[in-house]
């Protein structure tokens, strides 16, 4: 944390990134709460970025600390399938600011995707400028370098262990196999 904002203070015309993967982790510590607080009232100044990833939106609301310094300062919002949490979906809506076409544009995020192909949707809103719903559909090789899926990582260590230990190869054969089938 420190390194970041020395970097922001000393690197004046340089990009920076903070990414802070499985943030219900870290919100729920009264402290780094405060930091990500403070990153997202500061790091644009320095020409920054800060960036928070998590499963669910809840994560982020129900820290009183967090919640208004996110929602407010991060233009960009990035949703994924919220059919989840479509009995309770007017009240993120209205704390996100999401119109009413945005708010129908992310309720139908993948509702109607072609079963002839293998992708996902992905809801992308620009600070009230501009929303659209995206399709990320990524090759076999990319998506079984980055699985969290436990069966297809187990299947792919298993496969790397017979070749000698390459995960790339592995990730090769496996991708292959799977368009024969």
């Amino acid at each position: 944390m420190e390194v970041l904002i020395n970097k922001m203070h000393i690197l004046k015309s340089i990009r920076k990134l903070i990414l802070i993967k499985e943030t219900w982790k870290d919100i729920a510590k009264e402290g780094m709460a405060e930091y990500i607080k403070y990153l997202y009232k500061t790091v644009r100044k320095f020409f920054g970025e800060a960036i928070v990833v998590t499963q669910e939106v809840d994560d982020i609301i129900a820290s009183p600390v967090v919640k208004e310094s996110i929602i407010n300062n991060a233009d960009c919002k990035i949703l994924f399938d919220q059919r989840k949490y479509m009995n309770k979906f007017d009240s993120i809506q209205a704390l996100l600011g999401l119109t009413e076409k945005e708010k129908s544009q992310v309720l139908s995020i993948n509702m109607a995707n072609s079963p002839s192909r293998k992708y996902k949707e992905v809801w992308i809103g620009l600070g009230g400028v501009q929303s659209a719903v995206y399709a990320t559909e990524v090759s076999l090789e990319e998506y079984y370098t980055y699985t969290t899926e436990e069966t297809e990582k187990l299947e792919l260590f298993r496969l790397a262990e017979k070749l000698g230990g390459s995960l790339e190869l592995a990730i090769k054969q496996l991708a292959k196999s799977k368009r024969n089938d």
